[in-house]
């Protein structure tokens, strides 16, 4: 009725290797990396970085050449970490803007080289930046501007002006 203790061992060992299948999977498919991988860290500091998130892409010429591996405060502003692989240099004139994939799509940091011929190196900061677009906060404002001019167009035909002069003069008698 009982199994043998070589089933019993086989049966163990397929166990534990689907747990370790399981945890593979488990944390390629959570993107976590559980040795980072060889290269450098930069920083950088933006105005509004809405709807980025940790292990998002750092792109350079559309090619995936980092991720962002911290997203803080500093002195009320978003500052954020970003993980550039070995092998690929950033100067220090750099342009670093968040981006939309498509048009609602996931957010990324896009990297603009610059001039300069001085490289950064691990822990510096790249000082020129772009903001996140917010498309909720663009349609807002256009919703508002238009919704104020058109109030206002309506105001001033409805109250003339008893003072101005006709556009046309009136003939002579």
């Amino acid at each position: 009725m009982y199994a043998s203790r070589t089933t019993q061992f086989i049966v163990g060992v397929f166990a534990i290797l689907g747990i370790v299948a399981l945890a593979i999977l488990s944390l390629s498919l959570g993107k976590v990396e559980v040795l980072p991988s060889p290269g450098y860290t930069l920083y950088a500091l933006f105005d509004n970085i809405s709807g980025l998130k940790q292990s998002d892409q750092v792109q350079l010429a559309g090619v995936q050449i980092g991720k962002v591996v911290y997203i803080g405060l500093k002195n009320e502003r978003a500052k954020i970490a970003i993980r550039i692989n070995e092998g690929v240099p950033i100067d220090s004139e750099a342009i670093a803007a968040i981006k939309t994939s498509g048009i609602i799509g996931d957010k990324y940091v896009s990297i603009e080289l610059g001039p300069s011929v001085r490289i950064l190196k691990d822990g510096e900061t790249i000082h020129h930046t772009q903001s996140a677009f917010v498309l909720e906060d663009a349609i807002g404002q256009l919703i508002n501007s238009s919704g104020s001019s058109g109030s206002s167009k309506e105001e001033k035909s409805a109250a003339p002006d008893k003072d101005a002069k006709p556009a046309i003069p009136e003939p002579k008698k």
